[in-house]
């Protein structure tokens, strides 16, 4: 009795700790972890592509301002991918996983010609996704092969310059306390990844808005 009293004892303090931790994440960190950059505005309007996963369980909205038109923004969302242009993130980071993601710096016309129905095709845990809503210059939405990973980008005009919002939806198909557990260090991940992402892409934008103004001159 005493062995499994010593035993239960420290397993039953540490999955009171990791409940405790995963309370705290929830109520004080996770609606900033999952709402970086954007307005309350922004966090709460209907998106293109939210009718895809109504029933989401993760639904982050992350927003930058991009100092460019929306037409140097747009060519580098539609060449992103595994084998194209990549994610504009941390490349060796994501290559840890597997991911063979290489970002571009330069955009590339063999991958301007997206459209709907067309499928990105993923890479180790990468999923393949689907590309479900495409209107240029506004909006483009993706779908995983499952149905359980929606991701889209709306761009909006502001003041001169352009708002790029990122929209994921995800459902967890009968999730265990240990896949909600998970998402205390998931989600956070993601926000390092995706901050990087968008920031990645405004530099890309404004480079190319600015190269552009400057052969016109």
């Amino acid at each position: 009795m005493r062995t499994a009293t010593k035993v239960l004892v420290p397993v039953g303090v540490t999955a009171a700790a990791t409940l405790a931790v995963r309370e705290t994440y929830r109520r004080a960190l996770r609606t900033p972890v999952l709402t970086w950059g954007a307005t309350p505005e922004e966090a709460a309007e209907s998106l293109p592509g939210d009718e895809l996963l109504e029933a989401a369980d993760v639904v982050s909205t992350r927003a930058v301002t991009v100092d460019a038109p929306r037409a140097a923004v747009w060519p580098w969302l539609v060449q992103m991918g595994s084998g194209r242009a990549g994610a504009y993130t941390y490349d060796w980071i994501e290559n840890l996983f597997g991911l063979g993601m290489r970002s571009a710096d330069a955009i590339h016309p063999e991958w301007q010609n997206l459209e709907v129905g067309d499928v990105i095709p993923g890479k180790a845990s990468l999923p393949d996704m689907r590309v479900e809503v495409l209107d240029p210059e506004h909006a483009l939405v993706m779908r995983s092969e499952d149905g359980d990973w929606i991701w889209g980008f709306v761009l909006a005009e502001a003041n001169g310059g352009t708002r790029l919002v990122s929209r994921n939806r995800i459902a967890l198909r009968e999730p265990s306390l240990g896949d909600r557990l998970g998402l205390a260090v998931m989600e956070p991940g993601s926000l390092v990844m995706e901050r990087r992402m968008l920031l990645g892409i405004k530099e890309r934008a404004e480079r190319l808005a600015h190269e552009q103004l400057a052969s016109a001159a």
